[in-house]
């Protein structure tokens, strides 16, 4: 056994939480909506859910962030349906925020459906430049094209691709988002702890490696801002795959910001230093889904 490693069977997801210095936890996710400046004014939206009696809190660390309680289905009012807010976890909002996408740029999201994070990031936009969004599966794409409808984004150009398989015609981008596959968390899912084994966590690890060298080799250049993020609690979705792109790809990694920072020694295992700079949102802390984000840009090839 390689010397520090902790001698425990890391098998048991729930053990290898613990070990990570968190319990998992049991409880509902708050219904948090994003509001959608692209079609109407933060103030007069929340103004008018107010008369509506929605209750509404500002998420702090978020632009247009609230969380929201009613005692109706916030997706079936009017509000919803034209547009005018997304229904949006907070942790996922934040990626977005990290990758800061600004008017007149060019970014591509790779893994884009539903939507959620596009329509976002053309928000943040103000519709000004261009977004390239990718998605490998064409039932996807549906709901992908009917929520950029809504949210009036106007900037987006869709493709049924894989990103794994695509060569790159479009050009240099400035900025890309990874929002990557990966074997999800109990918060969102209560049955993950009896479908998921560390088998599949690691062919979710495989794809994402699969995925990210391919935005690599195909579609960055030095000046390029990469944010990669997972919904995911386990380290070889998260900083194990980050020490292996430092290892291949001699990557940059640059100070996400928010949540807390990312760990760096792992089942005895010591990881680059560095990888500090990467978030992750823990359920038992900030009461959000679980959470990876990492933000870097690609350097010298070793």
């Amino acid at each position: 056994m390689e010397k520090g490693l902790i001698s425990v069977d890391l098998s048991d997801l729930r053990k290898r939480h613990e070990l990570l210095g968190h319990k998992s936890v049991n409880f509902k996710l708050p219904t948090v909506i994003r509001v959608n400046t692209l079609r109407i004014r933060e103030d007069v939206l929340v103004e008018r859910l107010k008369k509506s009696k929605v209750v509404l809190k500002k998420i702090p660390y978020l632009k247009f962030a609230y969380s929201a309680k009613s005692s109706f289905s916030l997706g079936a009012i009017p509000e919803y349906l034209l547009g005018y807010f997304y229904l949006q976890e907070a942790a996922s909002q934040a990626a977005v925020e990290v990758l800061n996408p600004e008017p007149g740029e060019a970014v591509l999201d790779c893994c884009a459906a539903p939507g959620g994070k596009t329509t976002q990031i053309a928000q943040l936009m103000e519709n000004k430049g261009l977004v390239v969004a990718f998605d490998n599966k064409s039932r996807r794409i549906l709901s992908l094209k009917s929520n950029l409808e809504r949210c009036n984004v106007q900037n987006a150009a869709v493709f049924l691709r894989d990103i794994t398989h695509t060569s790159n015609e479009f050009g240099n981008f400035d900025k890309i988002l990874i929002d990557a596959p990966c074997s999800g968390n109990y918060v969102v899912d209560p049955d993950w702890f009896d479908k998921t084994d560390i088998n599949s966590i690691g062919r979710a690890a495989y794809r994402q490696y699969d995925i990210v060298q391919s935005v690599i080799n195909n579609f960055a250049n030095k000046n390029t801002e990469i944010v990669y993020s997972t919904c995911s609690l386990e380290p070889e979705e998260n900083e194990f795959l980050i020490q292996r792109l430092i290892d291949d790809f001699n990557i940059r990694l640059l100070k996400v910001g928010v949540g807390l920072p990312a760990l760096t020694n792992i089942f005895g295992k010591e990881l680059d230093k560095d990888i500090a700079k990467c978030a992750r949102f823990w359920p038992d802390v900030h009461r959000t889904q679980a959470f990876f984000i990492a933000k870097f840009k690609v350097g010298v090839r070793r």
